[in-house]
């Protein structure tokens, strides 16, 4: 799961460049879920416990990277929004890790290919962005997908895995909103701070027992540090020189591969109701985002533009 959904920026000479780490972070980070199915013993809270652990890690480097050292002023410069936004970055992360947990990657994956449907609806109620017909259009299909799936998860016992991985797409959207609204404050410190918030909630409830074996701590440092700390980085790059809707078209890489890798690496097959509602949320943000390129070409979007 990358932070560089749907953030507005112009185009510029640097698209190629851009698109090429959005390609290569959607395939990197699609991994996440193969990694999650190869922890042996940890539960969910010791697996965010110690996936927090290496994404923050991750992020005090690039922070020391980019200045030079890590500064206090880096920090309070995300201010009281920014405060908010690691408290939804931190739901966002805990939700994550249980939904892979209690549903399939294939469920899960697909449900959060509804996150920029989310973002548009929560730009316009919070930021006045106006919606496109294109877009409300293409919103009622993915609302359709997200019925289809959590209501037959709730019959066949995966229903809580679901509902976490919709939790986990609205406080995500909330945070990409959050960040679209302070697109000039370096925004990084927020997942420094977000991994010290599941860090002490997962010790909290796990009441100081983190004792797992040194092949799961490995695997969920390498998913937090590697997977999504360094990658959601070349995202936040890639981000600054690509339409939203190029963000959005290449990250559908990470939704749909994500269960091809379990599919084809541990078996773990997807049911016909997760591939008609996953498919529908996946063809909707295709079309959109097809859609907005091929109309305009040239977008060159702001924060009161249309969604």
């Amino acid at each position: 799961m990358a932070i560089g959904t749907s953030f507005p920026h112009a185009i510029d000479s640097r698209r190629g460049y851009a698109m090429m780490l959005m390609v290569v972070g959607s395939v990197v980070i699609s991994f996440g879920g193969l990694v999650q199915r190869n922890i042996e013993f940890a539960d969910p809270w010791q697996v965010s416990f110690y996936r927090a652990i290496g994404l923050l890690g991750a992020v005090i480097v690039i922070i020391g990277f980019n200045n030079r050292g890590c500064k206090l002023r880096t920090m309070a410069g995300i201010g009281g929004l920014g405060l908010l936004a690691a408290a939804m970055v931190s739901v966002a992360g805990i939700g994550f890790v249980q939904a892979l947990a209690h549903t399939s990657v294939a469920n899960a994956l697909f449900i959060l290919g509804a996150i920029p449907f989310f973002t548009a609806l929560f730009a316009r109620l919070f930021l006045g962005e106006k919606l496109r017909r294109a877009t409300l259009v293409t919103m009622v299909g993915a609302t359709v997908g997200l019925g289809i799936m959590v209501v037959r998860g709730l019959s066949v016992g995966t229903g809580f895995g679901n509902a976490m991985a919709v939790l986990t797409a609205v406080s995500f959207a909330l945070f990409a909103v959050i960040v679209r609204y302070k697109r000039q404050t370096d925004m990084l410190p927020v997942l420094l701070l977000s991994s010290v918030i599941v860090v002490a909630i997962s010790a909290l409830l796990k009441m100081g027992d983190i004792n797992i074996p040194p092949r799961d701590i490995f695997l969920c440092l390498f998913w937090g540090g590697c997977l999504s700390g360094f990658v959601n980085w070349m995202f936040i790059i890639a981000s600054r020189h690509l339409a939203a809707a190029e963000v959005t078209l290449i990250m559908l890489l990470e939704f749909s591969l994500g269960p091809v890798w379990v599919w084809l690496f541990i078996g773990e097959n997807p049911s016909i109701w997760t591939v008609i509602g996953g498919g529908l949320i996946i063809l909707a943000v295709a079309l959109r985002a097809a859609f907005e390129l091929v109309t305009k070409p040239k977008l060159e979007q702001t924060t009161s533009g249309p969604i």
